[in-house]
């Protein structure tokens, strides 16, 4: 499965990396801009966890005994937003393996259900999006957003995910799943 899961990332990236280049003027997102990464709630399927925790045995113990702990530290807690417990440094100690949610973050995208764009998180922060975005009305003057309704469980019933026969299981809070 994680074999199909692997090929269905492929065909998402493609696509995701258009989107970007199309919307470069508006994503400001760099190495080291860890906005996204501090404060949510992370949705994963079960098959995207897998994929991830498939990534973190590799990963050097040092790094593994620290996200271990912050996963302790978070279970005990059990805060609604928190921070990612793989960001290390203010980087993705997993990024080949993150999630979808983290790999569609930073675009905009119009919710055709709810008639309106919807925009990252770092909007607030004067990052993506932010130079149509006026954050005193909530107005989004943006032209042509994309028409791709950038949500985990959408993608994950998408025509490629079917054609893959990929068996996602149950979206729950990243740190749900601990």
């Amino acid at each position: 499965m994680l074999k199909r899961y692997e090929e269905f990332l492929k065909i998402l990236d493609k696509r995701l990396e258009e989107y970007f280049e199309k919307e470069c003027e508006f994503i400001k997102c760099k190495p080291g801009c860890s906005a996204c990464c501090e404060v949510g709630e992370y949705p994963f399927s079960r098959l995207e966890l897998e994929y991830l925790m498939s990534g973190f045995v590799n990963l050097p113990f040092e790094t593994k005994h620290k996200i271990k702990e912050e996963i302790k530290r978070l279970k005990a807690e059990n805060p609604k937003m928190y921070k990612c417990p793989f960001l290390i440094d203010n980087k993705c100690s997993v990024y080949p393996y993150r999630g979808i949610v983290c790999r569609v973050h930073g675009l905009a995208w119009y919710d055709e259900d709810e008639n309106k764009i919807r925009l990252p998180y770092c909007v607030n922060k004067g990052l993506n999006y932010a130079k149509v975005f006026d954050r005193e009305t909530g107005e989004v003057i943006l032209q042509n957003p994309i028409r791709e309704k950038l949500r985990i469980d959408t993608i994950l019933k998408s025509d490629e995910a079917e054609r893959l026969e990929l068996e996602c299981g149950e979206i729950r809070p990243m740190i749900k799943w601990f």
